[in-house]
C-alpha cells in the first residue's frame, strides 16, 4: 500500500516528471502556468540565484506572499539550493511576520507587490544585508529583485545536496495558544505522508486536477497541494483565497487545465458551499472526492454535504509536527461520520491517560501520541519545547481523542482547551456541535470563563445567519436538548465572525481575551 517510489528528493521527482510529462501543467493560477518541463528548470534557476545571493546550506529563506504559482515554485527551489523554506501567513500582522523573520534568521525574502512595503519596513529596521525578491509586478525601485527577471537570467547550478532526512521546510505553528514555533520538516517525512495517505488512500495521481483555495503557508497545503502534486505528477489550479463564488465557478466550468477531480478544504469552506449551493448542486461533472482537514469536521456537516452533492467528503486529522496527516477516512469500506478515520498504515498511535500515563481502553479518552517517519525532528531553537513533546520516540500531540473498537479515532479537543466546571469535564467541540445544529447559527466557538463557585463555565460565541436576529434562548434550548446540563453555555455572545487560523482552527485565546476585556 505504501507508495515508496514517491519518497524521493525534490530534484529526483522533478527530473523524472520532466522526462515523462514535460508538457503537462503542474501549477496554474490566474496569471501564470508552469509545466513539469518548465518546473524542473525554473526551480533549478531560482535555486542557483538564491545561492548566488548568499544562501548557504541550512540557511533559511522566508516566503511571504499570497497563493500563486511562484509560492509553489519557491517551496521546491529553496531546498534545491540546500536551504530551508520558511513560509509566513500573508494575512498575519506585521509583528507576527517580524517574529518569524527574526526567529528563522532569514536573510532572503521572496514576496509580492501586495506585501513588499511591509518587507521594506522590516528590512529597514534590521541590521545587515537582506535580499528581497518580488513576484509579479515590481512596484517602485527600492533595490528589490524581480522574480520573473531572475528566471530569465543564467545562474549557478543548484546544489541539490539535501538528503531525505535533512530539514527542507520550516513552518510555524498556528499560534492558537501563544507565540508560533518553527517546526522542522524533512523530505522523507512530507513525502512519506504523500506515499502513505494522499496517493494510496485518496488515489491522487497524474490524471487528477486539484482545485485548491487552501493557504499555502499551512502544512496541509504544503504537503498535499505542493509536494503531493509534484510527487504524483498531477495538475493544480491555485486560487488566491477561498471564495464560494470562485470555487463554484471553477468546479462547474473547469479551465484549460481540465475539469476538477479533487477539492481539498477545511470544514468552514464546506459549510459555506453547502449553505450557498445546497439546493442547486455543485455541478462538477468529474469531481470524485473532497477532503477535509485542519479542524474537526462535524458529522452533521459531513452527512449534509454528501447528501446534497453526492460526492464523498473524507475527513482526516493532521498537525504540522507530523508533516500533517495522522489519520484519514477511506473512500472504500465503512466510515464513521464524525470520526477522523483510521491511523495511516505504517504509523503507530497511542491514547494515553495524561495523569496515569497508561494506555486507555477503547471508548476511553486519552492524549494522542504518534510514532512514525513523518514526525518532526523538533522545534527551531527551542530544545526544551522539543523535549517536552518528543519523548522516547513518541510525539505527544496535546490532542485528546477516543478510539472505538474498530480503531476509528474521534478528536475531542486539546488538553489545554478542556473546561472543568465543578469537577465535570467539558470539551468545546462537543458544545460547538450542538450549537451548529441550531438553524439560526452559522458559526460558533466555546471557551471557558472563570466562575467564583464552579471554577469555569462554558461561554458560547455565535455568528448568526442573519445578523441581529439571534434568539439566545432558542439556541440554549437546542443545547439543553442535546447536552448534559453542565455543558450548556452559561452565556451566548453574538459576534460577526469567529477568529480562525488559515486551516480553520479556532483562536480561542483571542475570544478569552475578549471575555477578559469585557469584564
Amino acid at each position: 500500500m505504501l507508495r515508496t517510489e514517491l519518497i524521493r528528493t525534490v530534484p529526483d521527482l522533478l527530473a523524472d516528471h520532466a522526462r515523462r510529462r514535460p508538457e503537462k501543467v503542474a501549477f496554474v493560477d490566474d496569471h501564470r502556468a508552469v509545466t513539469y518541463g518548465d518546473l524542473a528548470g525554473t526551480t533549478a534557476r531560482l535555486a542557483g540565484h538564491l545561492q548566488d545571493l548568499g544562501l548557504e546550506q541550512g540557511d533559511r529563506a522566508l516566503l511571504y506572499l499570497d497563493n500563486r504559482v511562484e509560492t509553489a515554485e519557491a517551496y521546491l527551489a529553496v531546498p534545491r539550493a540546500g536551504g530551508v523554506a520558511v513560509c509566513a501567513n500573508p494575512q498575519a500582522a506585521t509583528a507576527e511576520v517580524a517574529h518569524i523573520l527574526d526567529d528563522s534568521g532569514s536573510r532572503i525574502v521572496i514576496t509580492d507587490a501586495a506585501h513588499v512595503d511591509v518587507v521594506r519596513g522590516l528590512v529597514a529596521e534590521r541590521d545587515g544585508a537582506f535580499a528581497v525578491i518580488v513576484a509579479g509586478d515590481l512596484p517602485g525601485d527600492a533595490g528589490e529583485l524581480s522574480y520573473a527577471e531572475l528566471l530569465t537570467r543564467e545562474s549557478s547550478p543548484p546544489r541539490d545536496c539535501l538528503g531525505l532526512d535533512d530539514t527542507a521546510w520550516m513552518l510555524y505553528t498556528s499560534g492558537t495558544t501563544g507565540r508560533p514555533k518553527g517546526v522542522y520538516l524533512t523530505q522523507r517525512g512530507c513525502f512519506w505522508v504523500v506515499a502513505a495517505c494522499w496517493a494510496p488512500i485518496a488515489g491522487l495521481g497524474p490524471d487528477d486536477v486539484v482545485l485548491s483555495p487552501l493557504p499555502l503557508f499551512h502544512s496541509y497545503a504544503l504537503v498535499l497541494c505542493v509536494l503531493g502534486i509534484a510527487a504524483v505528477g498531477a495538475t493544480e489550479r491555485i486560487l488566491p483565497r477561498f471564495s464560494v463564488q470562485d470555487v463554484l465557478a471553477r468546479l462547474r466550468t473547469g479551465g484549460p487545465e481540465g475539469e476538477v477531480t479533487v477539492f481539498p478544504g477545511v470544514p468552514t469552506m464546506f459549510h459555506y458551499l453547502l449553505d450557498r449551493a445546497g439546493a442547486d448542486g455543485l455541478g462538477a461533472r468529474r469531481l470524485r472526492m473532497c477532503v477535509s482537514a485542519g479542524a474537526i469536521l462535524p458529522a452533521a456537516l459531513n452527512e449534509g454535504f454528501e447528501r446534497a452533492f453526492g460526492v464523498p467528503l473524507l475527513d482526516g486529522y493532521g498537525i504540522t509536527e507530523t508533516s500533517t496527516m495522522v489519520t484519514m477516512n477511506w473512500p472504500t469500506g465503512s466510515r464513521v461520520m464524525g470520526s477522523c478515520g483510521l491511523p495511516l498504515p505504517g504509523l503507530t498511535v497511542r491514547l494515553v491517560d495524561p495523569v496515569s500515563g497508561r494506555d486507555v481502553l477503547p471508548g476511553e479518552e486519552g492524549e494522542l501520541w504518534v510514532q512514525g517517519p513523518n514526525v518532526t525532528p523538533g522545534y527551531h531553537n527551542l530544545p526544551e519545547a522539543t523535549a517536552a513533546v518528543l519523548v522516547d520516540g513518541w510525539y505527544r500531540t496535546g490532542d485528546l481523542a477516543r478510539r472505538d473498537e474498530h480503531g476509528y479515532l474521534r478528536i475531542s479537543g486539546r488538553t489545554k482547551e478542556l473546561i472543568i466546571r465543578g469537577g465535570e469535564n467539558i470539551y468545546p467541540a462537543e458544545v460547538e456541535d450542538a450549537l451548529l445544529a441550531c438553524e439560526p447559527v452559522a458559526d460558533a466557538a466555546v471557551v471557558g470563563a472563570p466562575h467564583g463557585q464552579l471554577g469555569e463555565v462554558p461561554v458560547a460565541f455565535v455568528v448568526p445567519r442573519r445578523p441581529g436576529e439571534l434568539d439566545a434562548e432558542q439556541v440554549l434550548a437546542v443545547c439543553r436538548e442535546r447536552l448534559s446540563y453542565f455543558k450548556v453555555p452559561a452565556e451566548v455572545i453574538e459576534v460577526d465572525s469567529i477568529p480562525r487560523t488559515g486551516s480553520g482552527k479556532i483562536l480561542r485565546f483571542r475570544l478569552q481575551q475578549q471575555l477578559a476585556e469585557s469584564v
